[in-house]
């Protein structure tokens, strides 16, 4: 038989156990129901707007499937399902540029990201594990010229190239930005010598990198640059603020009519992210989709909406020309490919992409798995 003193401390024991295994369980459940933190980065663009409208929208969007709840303004909102479950926490990240944001994925500083898909391009050539998951929007593209310059329309910026003494000085804000390669890609095609040697004497025009849209206008103020190359609403400020003269849109580009709803920037994820939260990319591409579209529908809120976050005058970004989407169309991978074929004629890719051709590129490239769904909604 067991003694008083034996069944006491056999009672002691099977409860420590079970306090254990209470804890135990308890813990494991709480580490289960812990909703991730994710990093997103943007850059204060209007081609970044969706994500802006979502952020300020909130609930409005939630019969898309998905909706943001703020935590902090501008900097942390919790990503929440239809019913209202939160399925993570958005940290946002502004980038200076796509070229910044791809290297923050390089880092694994970043699991989604919006930029050029021209930066995208550039990450996966150097062998950054990350995939396009959508378009945002295309055109929204200009060049800038001094406020008192009467250039206007192509062929008076192609003589303007053709009559300056030395390389014609043009100004971007980053090395993979969609307007530097647009533009010059263009402009390449079109037969001009580019370089980005300042001892290159006999180029007809010099590509400057400005390092930042913040220097786009004091460089042409300073006569850093004879004009510059950008993406709205940065044009449009500067015709507002009388600093400047939007001489080109990209669409207007020589052949007539390629460059009509052009490709700019995109919407991307990491390859881990992708496979280890596939519900929150899902969610994020509803939601972009639902904002994109409200965006269009809705142009005078819009630009009130992305002219307060970024803070720029709203009656500069009404005039904008862009056009939200996430629906990549044949006319989209049209865009793409002439992407692709221009930073391969311009000796940009070292990595897999080089010499690419879009269908050896698309897998490598894309993953539209998500967005097809939130189109068929």
């Amino acid at each position: 038989m067991i003694s008083r003193f034996s069944q006491k401390k056999l009672y002691t024991i099977i409860l420590a156990l079970l306090a254990v295994f209470c804890i135990g369980t308890s813990s494991a459940h709480a580490a289960k129901s812990k909703i991730p933190s994710l990093y997103l980065g943007y850059v204060f663009t209007t081609h970044h707007t969706p994500l802006m409208v979502a952020a300020i929208k909130g609930q409005d969007f939630k019969t898309s499937g998905a909706y943001l709840e703020e935590m902090v303004p501008k900097q942390k909102y919790k990503l929440m399902s239809a019913e209202g479950e939160p399925l993570a926490v958005l940290n946002f990240i502004v980038s200076k540029s796509g070229s910044e944001t791809s290297t923050l994925f390089a880092m694994n500083r970043l699991d989604l990201g919006l930029a050029s898909s021209t930066a995208f391009m550039s990450g996966i050539d150097k062998g950054t594990k990350i995939k396009i998951l959508c378009p945002l929007h295309v055109d929204g593209m200009s060049m800038v010229f001094p406020a008192d310059s009467k250039v206007t329309g192509y062929n008076d910026v192609a003589a303007a190239i053709k009559s300056s003494k030395n390389p014609f000085k043009i100004g971007y804000h980053s090395p993979t930005s969609a307007p530097r390669v647009v533009f010059e890609g263009a402009l390449h095609k079109a037969g001009f010598k580019i370089t980005g040697n300042p001892n290159d004497a006999d180029a007809d025009i010099l590509m400057v990198d400005l390092k930042s849209t913040s220097n786009l206008i004091p460089a042409l103020l300073g006569k850093q640059v004879d004009c510059w190359v950008g993406p709205a609403p940065h044009p449009a400020v500067a015709e507002y603020k009388h600093v400047g003269h939007i001489g080109l849109d990209s669409r207007d580009l020589p052949p007539a009519g390629e460059w009509i709803d052009f490709p700019c920037c995109v919407m991307g994820a990491s390859e881990q992210m992708i496979t280890e939260q596939p519900e929150v990319v899902q969610a994020m591409a509803d939601l972009m989709t639902s904002a994109s579209d409200w965006s269009n529908k809705n142009k005078i809120k819009t630009a009130e909406i992305s002219a307060k976050w970024i803070g720029v005058p709203a009656v500069a970004v009404e005039k904008s020309t862009i056009i939200y989407t996430t629906d990549p169309t044949q006319n989209w991978m049209n865009g793409e490919a002439v992407f692709l074929s221009m930073l391969n004629s311009m000796n940009k890719f070292k990595g897999v992409l080089k010499d690419a051709d879009i269908k050896t590129a698309t897998p490598l490239l894309y993953d539209f798995t998500f967005v097809e769904k939130s189109l068929k909604k």
